[in-house]
C-alpha cells in the first residue's frame, strides 16, 4: 500500500525521524515511546512514523497509553 506523506511531517516530526535514522545506524533494533500520540496525531501522521519504523527494521515498543496511565 503507497500512501502520501502528510504535509508538514518532516518538520513535525523530525526528532522522531533522527532517532530511526540513529537507531538503525547503531543496531539499535528497538524504539521505545512514551505514548500513541508520539506517533501522530492522526491517521496519516501514525501511517507515516509506522512506515518509517518499518523501512528502518525495527520494532515498536509504546510505554503507556497515555501520560496518566504510568501512575496506574
Amino acid at each position: 500500500m503507497n500512501h502520501d506523506m502528510p504535509p508538514g511531517y518532516e518538520k513535525k516530526f523530525a526528532d522522531f525521524i533522527r532517532l530511526c535514522r540513529e537507531s538503525k545506524a547503531n543496531g539499535v533494533p528497538n524504539i521505545l515511546v512514551g505514548f500513541p500520540s508520539a506517533l501522530g496525531d492522526n491517521y496519516p501522521e501514525i501511517i507515516e512514523s509506522l512506515s518509517r519504523l518499518a523501512d528502518a527494521g525495527l520494532t515498536l515498543n509504546i510505554a503507556g497509553r497515555n501520560p496518566d496511565s504510568r501512575h496506574n
